[in-house]
């Protein structure tokens, strides 16, 4: 089992750690478009419809609710019943069903995974046997239409599971590749250049997808050709990080095949018991579970505010992810910026006060004002990527060394854990008032709560605690 002080070590010369650095920021800018263009834009938009077409093409198939009825008339098809696994449920439940599965499967890989990448020497082949993974099940994706939805059911979980444990690996370079002194700057970099990709990425793709009539392309395979796109983005970068990022985990037993599986469950189960030990790290990670479900929630439901409360057509909830995207760049580069002079805990607190305006600006939006709706769009933009940015390399801070792919599943899957929580204040308030603009303006409570336990946290004292260098700004 790993002892704290045996984690790797950062090269001492700044060229190859700037080397490994710029390899690092390129994996960001492979995998976002597979969560801005095929779970955020593409997958919403396509996997549903496929499946009521495939339904209303097969009448034996459909459940109570069927897709055509008796006089011949289509129903909405999103909401006549297909059946998988023996279950019954509407077509357009078909998406949240997936998302959900996808969260539950994780939960159970991703701590494993990353107790075999802390043990073995090859973390730099597990991202990208991973990563690679994901991107060709998302390049296969095409393949997804008439009645093969199911197929595409299996490739959004491969691809799902190729994502999440391929970014735990990802995050667990950040100690090999920066000092503790450049983790803040590094971490934000990392992120703004992930939502610069994302935003190119999918800027490319919406001209051709609202160009298809043009191009004489229909809708669907305008859909497929950007999933085929995004698995293609997503492997020829991350070909840029694996030659660029070095192993340097230290040697820590000879274990392989089904030995290493084994000994990763001992070396999770060891991680488990053990962290108790450090309190102040499971503070920290609790404070960002309460607020990052508030930023994850706000992004989730900004496009039902503007369709259903504010009256606003595609056009500008498009435009509006656009916005989101690449003014997320600028703000994380800034948050690096600020963090080498603030420290990291002082800018992500600044940065929750913002969150704090941008939501209550949210509701005094008028009905109708595109141009209200871009400015605070751009206010989410600004604090989006370099909050969780920067609470990314801090909590690298506070990890045992040799713990870290380990200790950032237990943060992806606490993430996707307790993301269930903002969505339903959100709609439950929403119900309770029968309007939006309470729902939003709720979801402060995640940002205040979540600022008063991490103003609470003596990070020196968390640091200090698992054995890792102080930063000389925190």
């Amino acid at each position: 089992m790993s002892t704290v002080g045996s984690g790797p070590s950062p090269a001492t010369d700044a060229r190859q750690r700037r080397r490994e650095q710029w390899g690092w920021y390129f994996f960001d800018w492979a995998n976002s478009t597979f969560y801005t263009s095929v779970i955020t834009v593409f997958g919403a938009l396509y996997m549903s419809s496929v499946a009521a077409q495939d339904a209303k093409a097969h009448p034996e198939r459909n459940g109570p609710t069927p897709c055509v009825d008796d006089r011949g008339v289509d129903n909405n098809l999103v909401n006549c019943d297909i059946s998988l696994f023996g279950l019954t449920f509407p077509a357009g439940s078909l998406w949240g069903y997936l998302l959900a599965a996808s969260t539950v499967i994780q939960v159970l890989i991703l701590p494993i995974t990353g107790a075999i990448a802390d043990r073995s020497q090859y973390k730099k082949r597990i991202l990208g046997a991973f990563a690679f993974l994901g991107s060709a099940a998302s390049a296969l994706l095409f393949f997804v239409s008439g009645d093969r939805w199911e197929l595409g059911v299996v490739l959004y979980m491969l691809g799902n599971i190729g994502y999440g444990v391929s970014v735990v690996t990802y995050y667990s370079f950040l100690p090999d590749i920066a000092t503790p002194d450049e983790r803040d700057e590094v971490s934000s970099r990392g992120w703004a250049f992930g939502y610069l990709g994302g935003g190119v990425a999918l800027a490319v793709q919406l001209a051709f997808y609202l160009s298809r009539d043009a191009l004489g392309v229909s809708e669907e395979l305008a859909v497929r050709i950007c999933y085929l796109s995004s698995g293609v983005w997503w492997a020829l970068f991350t070909l840029i990080s694996l030659r660029r990022l070095k192993e340097r985990q230290r040697p820590r037993g000879r274990e392989s095949g089904v030995s290493l599986v084994r000994t990763g469950f001992a070396e999770l189960l060891d991680t488990l018991r053990s962290a108790k030990a450090f309190p102040l790290t499971l503070a920290f990670l609790g404070a960002y579970l309460v607020f990052t479900d508030g930023i994850s929630t706000v992004v989730s439901v900004s496009a039902q505010y503007g369709s259903e409360e504010l009256k606003f057509g595609n056009e500008v909830l498009i435009a509006t992810i656009l916005v989101i995207q690449f003014v997320a760049y600028a703000g994380g580069m800034l948050h690096g910026l600020v963090a080498r002079r603030w420290g990291a805990k002082k800018t992500i607190l600044a940065s929750l006060v913002v969150w704090m305006v941008v939501i209550t600006s949210a509701y005094f939006i008028e009905a109708g004002q595109q141009f209200q709706f871009y400015a605070v769009a751009a206010g989410i933009g600004l604090v989006l990527g370099g909050t969780n940015a920067l609470s990314r390399s801090l909590f690298s801070q506070m990890i045992p060394p040799g713990k870290e792919a380990q200790y950032y599943s237990l943060y992806e899957i606490g993430e996707r854990g307790t993301s269930w929580l903002g969505p339903l204040v959100f709609a439950a308030v929403g119900q309770a008032t029968g309007s939006f603009r309470y729902a939003i303006l709720a979801l402060l409570v995640f940002f205040v709560v979540g600022f008063v336990l991490l103003a609470l946290i003596p990070v020196r004292r968390a640091i200090a605690a698992v054995g890792n260098p102080e930063p000389s700004v925190l």
